[in-house]
């Protein structure tokens, strides 16, 4: 069996703090499941969830931001790899 060569995404420069966010936005998520599955408040869970929301959003922004400065300067990357500005407008206002 042979394997697909190794494609480098447009994240792959994303800086190690967002990884570590999108982590402990992982852990959170789980935390809120497991509240909503022992019953626990909503005002507990719903300000548990907005912690969630507010750290990927965060993170979703960053990535955004490390595609301006990665993947729009044409001295980063080959051109089929870059962002053009509209691909970059529809990211960001997926997050809005």
């Amino acid at each position: 069996m042979t394997e697909a060569p190794e494609r480098q995404s447009h994240c792959d420069a994303v800086p190690a703090a967002t990884l570590n966010r999108l982590r402990r936005a992982h852990g959170q998520l789980g935390g809120v499941i497991a509240m909503i599955e022992e019953g626990r408040g909503c005002r507990e869970v719903v300000t548990q969830l907005a912690a969630v929301s507010k750290a990927l959003n965060r993170a979703g922004f960053t990535i955004i931001a490390t595609g301006l400065r990665n993947c729009v300067d044409p001295a980063g990357r080959d051109a089929a790899e870059r962002l053009s500005i509209e691909e970059l407008e529809r990211l960001f206002l997926s997050l809005a």
